[in-house]
Order: C-alpha cells, then structure tokens, then sequence
C-alpha cells in the first residue's frame, strides 16, 4: 500500500494557523524510507509572547465555563477525532512508522481520552467541614492555570492528547509544544478541536527548538503548570526552570522496565505474549518489557523460545498488512543501539536474534541478547529500541533486588501462577505500574506515572485530573 502525506504543516497560535512569514523551516522525513516528506515551520520568540497573551486572556474565560459547557466541546472534538481517524493515522505511519493498525489504535484512544475526561471533569468536588452555626470551612478545588504540555514522538497523538484532555476538563488552558518529527498527525489533531469550537487561546499549538520554546515558555509569568513525557535527562532540565517560578510539575520520564519470569508460568504462552509486546512500536514505548529476569529452571528454554518467536517477527513498512514492527523513528537511534549489543557482547552477552540496521531507512532488526551481565551499558540504560536484555535468576528475593537495582521505576511485569507470590510482588516492586501476568498498564481511568528517576504525577485517571488543580481552604465566620 502506498500512502500520501497530506498534511499542511503550520503553527496554531492565538486561533490562527501560522506558517512561512520569514519563519525557519526544518525538514520532516518518513522513517521508513529516511525521505524527507515536508517542511514544519519553527516557531520564534514573537510567537510564544503572542500565545503566552493569548493563553493568559483566554484562561479567564474558559475556567468560567461550566463543566458541561466544557464537556460539550470535548466530545465534539472526540467526535471529529473519530471521522478524521483513517486520515490522521495515516499521518501517524508516514511520519512515525508503526504499523497502521496500532496508529489507528493510538488516534481512536486519544478520542476516548477527551471523551473519559469531559465526563470527570464534571466530578471535580470539594468539601465542606463541621463548624457551628453560621461559619463554614471549605475545601475548593479550582484549575491551576495556564499549562505548558511537551510531547514525544512515540505515541505523538495519544500522548499530546493526555497532557490536553485534564488540562480541558480542569478549566486550564495549554500551549502544547509537540514533537518536531510528527508533525502533520499532532496537527491534525489541533484541527479537530479547533473545528470543534474550543477557542483559539485555550489550546495552541507549536513546533520549534526544543530548549528555546521551554526556556521561553517556563520564562514566563503566565505558565502555572509544566506536564512532560520524555527522558530523565530533559526532565531533569525542566524541573530546574520551573522551579525559578515554582511552577507545578508532572514528569512521566524515562524507564527500563524489569520482567521477572517464573519457573511456575504458562512458558509458552508467556513467550507468545512477551516477544510480540517487546516489539511493539519497534521498542519505542517508555513501559516497554527490556529487562527479562528468568528463573533458572526454564531459562534456557525461555533463551530458545524468545529467539525463535524473534526471528520471525515480520519487519517492514507500517502500511503492509504483514508488518509486525516498523522503523525506528529517527536515524541516531541505530547507531546507539549497535554499541550497546557491541558493548554487551565484548561483556559476555550472546546475540541470540537480530543485532543489527537492516535495509533502507531507518529499520533495525528485532534483538535479543542472553546472559547479558549486569555492568553491560544496556543494562543500566535504556535502549529505547528493539533489544530484549535476558539473564537468569535463582531465588524471588534474587529477582525483586535485580528489578528494583535501577533508579528507574515507571513499570515492572511479573508472570506467574503463585498467588501469594503475585501479592509480594505487587508489594515489593519499585514502580509506579506493574503488570502482573500482563501488559495492559494503561487505561483512562486508572493513573499512569513512575516513581524514582521516573518523575512523579500521574496522567489519566483522577489522579491525572488532580494534576490540573489547586486546593483552595475557605474559612468563613
């Protein structure tokens, strides 16, 4: 199948789509050809002081709104984000590369997310104190203000539309600075919640450096509120400007999430699930299963299952109905993946699967390395790719220590049959998500955030609302 990229690439600033107009310009390319396919406007300081004004007088007006007014708007967006669906995970795939079926997953998920949260914010209560006749004391809670939302590039929509949705249903406004590499897709967005009718100054749009618009925007007085997905390293870097203006944080950052595999499991169905989870998204995923902890007795028949299952996992571009995993997003990530496996061999790691780029554009083969020691530069940092890291274990207290050593904890998985072994688990954990004979980590009611170097706040759920609002204590005599 081929596709076009239909896309008209432009800044959404103070209800206006900007572009050109002596602005800088940066190409876009398709991963799976390593093609540049357009260009994307870059945003400069004149644009985010106009969408600063426009965010500060437009924050007025939308916390006025009552939550079903809100509500309304929402759902319309969900609505067109519904019937634009085809169109804009096509734009997902060109730019991204993952398989058309998880776009459309991804695009249909976001819709639901402004649907999920149109309903909650309709639930945002107080609380009133017993005092004596004629006084009262309450509890308020109230939207924090004008937000700054950065988003990655691995699940662009879905991701741009979590940090969006509450800061909506809150009675927040937000510039949402997305990511440079998918742009037509996070477009393609704003357009459905402008045609919805939610206002030019509640939800812009822009594209541009990285440092620049951050510095700017966590600059400035109007910005109350920082919500990013993204590494630990750049979060790290965020967290110090937001704290010159005391500015509320959410972080959901980087992760190298642990899987203990027990000799008790259901082994092949275990690997079924394990290997196809691994490469989803072409590992991109920040809660994607890295680290498998695999007890002796079925280890090595773990080792030779997951390869198998590996070497047959169809690579390709994401608009072929066979394709299991596509590119990777962008060219330098290669390039760090071989020296990891050059650095996990020379340490006494075995290549039992892939290990290497493959073919035009920026596709890498699906890897797996055995007895990978535990001072490998893989096993301590992130690949962020297609690379399973397997080593054996002996006891459960063995196993609990090696996936807690990191200081990483955003999610952790477990598969077993013990019943009680699944409570200590749960218990002993160091993360903020754990799945325990399962992947399915992530839904809209239930929060989504890590522990340690992972950050802290949770996106989705209550929890992900609470991140939007401020507690206000009323005393009246």
């Amino acid at each position: 199948m081929t596709a076009t990229y239909d896309a008209d690439l432009q800044l959404f600033i103070n209800g206006a789509w900007r572009s050109g107009e002596g602005r800088e310009a940066r190409p876009v390319y398709n991963p799976a050809t390593a093609g540049a396919i357009a260009e994307l406007p870059v945003a400069t300081a004149a644009d985010l002081d106009e969408a600063l004004a426009a965010a500060a007088r437009g924050w007025p007006a939308w916390r006025a709104k009552t939550p079903d007014e809100r509500a309304a708007l929402m759902r319309k967006a969900a609505g067109l984000i519904r019937e634009r669906a085809d169109l804009i995970a096509t734009l997902l795939t060109l730019e991204q590369g993952k398989p058309i079926a998880e776009s459309r997953g991804e695009v249909l998920s976001a819709s639901s997310l402004l649907e999920y949260f149109a309903e909650e914010g309709k639930r945002v209560e107080g609380r009133i104190a017993p005092r004596p006749a004629g006084q009262r004391a309450m509890v308020l809670r109230q939207p924090v203000g004008p937000v700054a939302a950065f988003s990655p590039w691995n699940f662009p929509v879905n991701l741009m539309v979590k940090k969006i949705a509450p800061a909506l249903a809150a009675g927040c406004v937000v510039i949402a600075k997305a990511p440079e590499e998918t742009p037509g897709c996070t477009s393609a967005i704003m357009r459905c919640l402008a045609d919805a009718g939610i206002p030019g100054d509640v939800v812009q749009l822009v594209y541009g450096n990285p440092d620049m618009i951050s510095r700017h925007l966590l600059g400035s007085e109007v910005i109350r509120k920082v919500s990013f997905t993204g590494s630990t390293a750049v979060g790290k870097h965020l967290m110090k400007l937001a704290a010159d203006r005391v500015q509320r944080i959410t972080m959901e950052l980087g992760g190298h999430a642990p899987v203990l595999i027990f000799d008790d499991c259901d082994l092949e169905s275990t690997l079924d699930r394990v290997v196809m989870q691994k490469f989803r998204n072409a590992g991109q995923v920040c809660v994607s299963p890295t680290r498998f902890y695999v007890q002796e007795g079925i280890y090595d028949a773990f080792v030779a299952g997951f390869a198998e299952r590996t070497k047959k996992v169809k690579i390709g571009s994401g608009f072929d109905a066979d394709t299991q995993m596509g590119p990777l997003a962008n060219a330098r990530r290669a390039p760090a993946l071989e020296a990891m496996i050059a650095d996990a061999t020379a340490k006494g790691a075995r290549v039992i699967a892939g290990g290497a780029a493959t073919g035009d554009g920026y596709f890498f083969q699906p890897t797996a390395l055995a007895d990978v020691p535990l001072d490998a530069d893989a096993m301590n940092n992130e690949p962020f790719g297609p690379m399973a890291l397997i080593r054996p274990f002996g006891t459960e207290d063995e196993a609990l220590a090696q996936a807690n050593r990191l200081p990483y904890g955003l999610a952790a998985f477990a598969f077993t049959e013990n019943g009680r072994r699944i409570n200590r688990i749960a218990d002993g954990i160091e993360s903020g998500m754990v799945g325990i004979n399962s992947f399915v980590i992530s839904a809209n009611d239930m929060p989504f955030g890590g522990i340690k170097e992972s950050g802290f706040g949770s996106e989705s759920g209550p929890e992900g609302l609470d991140g939007y609002l401020v507690t206000k204590a009323v005393h009246i005599y």
